[in-house]
């Protein structure tokens, strides 16, 4: 016998928090002597009981995690004493000691509930084998356990309210703020069929589209519900609910998280009604300018010499930079304040990028750009918003466009990792001085010298791309020489929702 095989108990114990509690119920004074000077040695805590009776009393006075219990003993048979064990204390387990003449009785006890069995005369070495798994059994019942309550203690402290189903719409998990939001006064709705517990139909309707979508598709349903609890105001309430899944695709049943968004959506109500006036009072004698221009560039209020065709140009372009901007500052405060539109399905990345490459070859074509997309797979696929996805390639390959000198070249690449995927937009353009890269994400912030003086932007389409990003949690990168080009590359998680 090797010292592994000696130390595997004593390793196993070391393995969990506690000294395992053991329990030998057994009528022959050798066995119990047996098992106790080993199991001991082993850094166990042992105690005896020579039948059923006494056995089931220790049992009722203190907690035991493992039973050593004889099937054949005078009095009460091990097979009641198994019974009641298990209806009493489930979590304990039991390995049931038998002769060989009744193998197939040991048998049957594990179908009543017995963790294991050893067969008489056993070996020190099998009891070792048999007690160290049942620890392991044990330290993983521990481990899911001691999960359970850390997620469900992180879960009940929340301030947004987290509802989870099974596949058949009955309450998984529902924490406090869950059902303050929607004023439900039950202490507890596990088990509970949702609708007894939500009333709003559009909830109830996203957590069934939620369950109710096939294998092949994957798509995150969001919506904004108002709540009256009772004697309070009308709350607004983020709602966004995906499937969840096992390992196989299966769905298992939805999870629902609710984000109170009341105060955002007042805060923005008054950004709202502030920028229509600024929009108004603003946009409105900007465009009125600009029509009158181009009356003039279009020569219907008299011919223009070159000059002064070259300054209304130029003007033009300024106005309408001044369109952009307000346009760009409303976007970014959409962003902000946690509203932009936020409902994310399943998107191939490929087919998406090469939509937005498509769009501005035209523009790359201009310029004698070259103008190129790759991907190592034909299918990428990302959960996501479209809209704000779109934005964020194709911000980053206009800015490439502006800032490449005529007869350069742009790389678009997306590529599948092992823990994400990948969007990267390189040129050969003009690049930025490293100085300057710690603020090109700023609002704002434009680099200017003598080759980008001349080139018109708002400063804020890094800032909303960044935010965009952010927003689907993930990352940007930038790396840039001066002179040589610029390689901007977006990480996102992968869109696996799955235990």
């Amino acid at each position: 016998m090797n010292d592994h095989n000696k130390d595997s108990i004593k390793q196993s114990v070391k393995d969990v928090f506690f000294q395992p509690k053991v329990l030998v119920v057994d009528d022959e004074v050798r066995i119990q002597k047996a098992c106790q000077r080993l199991l001991t040695e082993e850094g166990c805590d042992v105690e005896i009981a020579e039948n059923g009776i006494i056995g089931l009393e220790k049992i009722d006075q203190t907690h035991f995690d493992i039973v050593l219990l004889d099937l054949m003993m005078p009095g009460m048979s091990g097979v009641d004493v198994l019974k009641k064990v298990k209806s009493r204390h489930p979590d304990t387990v039991v390995i049931v000691i038998t002769g060989y003449a009744t193998l197939e009785h040991s048998i049957e006890t594990m179908k009543t509930g017995a963790f294991d069995f050893l067969s008489k005369p056993f070996s020190p070495q099998e009891l070792r084998v048999v007690i160290s798994k049942a620890i392991e059994f044990l330290r993983t019942l521990q481990d899911i356990a001691t999960e359970k309550s850390r997620m469900r203690v992180m879960i009940n402290t929340l301030n947004n309210g987290v509802l989870t189903t099974d596949n058949q719409k009955r309450v998984a998990l529902a924490n406090p703020a869950f059902l303050k939001m929607i004023g439900c006064k039950k202490n507890s709705v596990i088990g509970q069929h949702v609708s007894g517990i939500i009333k709003d139909e559009r909830l109830l309707e996203m957590i069934d589209h939620a369950i109710s979508q096939s294998e092949d598709t994957f798509a995150e349903i969001t919506d904004e519900i108002s709540f009256t609890p009772d004697s309070e105001e009308e709350k607004i309430i983020g709602v966004r609910c995906i499937p969840f899944r096992d390992r196989l695709n299966r769905n298992l049943g939805s999870v629902t998280v609710f984000h109170d968004i009341t105060s955002l959506k007042r805060v923005d109500q008054l950004k709202s009604e502030f920028v229509s006036m600024v929009a108004h009072e603003i946009k409105s004698p900007l465009n009125s300018i600009l029509m009158q221009l181009n009356v003039m560039l279009d020569g219907l209020a008299g011919e223009l010499t070159e000059k002064q065709t070259e300054i209304l140009s130029r003007s033009c372009d300024r106005i309408k930079s001044l369109t952009n901007l307000s346009s760009e500052l409303l976007d970014l405060s959409k962003i902000e304040s946690g509203l932009i539109n936020q409902d994310r399905e399943e998107l191939n990345l490929v087919e998406l990028i090469q939509g937005q490459v498509d769009l501005h070859a035209e523009k790359a074509r201009q310029h004698s750009i070259e103008l190129e997309m790759s991907a190592e797979e034909t299918d990428i696929p990302m959960l996501g918003n479209r809209i704000n996805i779109e934005e964020v390639v194709s911000n980053l390959i206009s800015n490439a466009i502006r800032y490449s000198p005529d007869g350069g070249r742009i790389f678009v690449t997306a590529r599948a990792k092992k823990d994400s995927l990948m969007i990267s937009v390189q040129d050969t353009g003009l690049g930025i001085p490293q100085a300057e890269l710690p603020n090109i994400f700023d609002r704002f912030f434009r680099v200017k010298n003598e080759k980008t003086r001349f080139i018109n932007g708002t400063g804020l389409g890094l800032t909303i791309v960044k935010k965009i990003v952010e927003a689907h949690h993930g990352t940007i990168e930038v790396d840039s020489e001066e002179g040589k080009g610029t390689c901007f590359s977006i990480f996102f998680p992968k869109s696996e929702y799955k235990i």
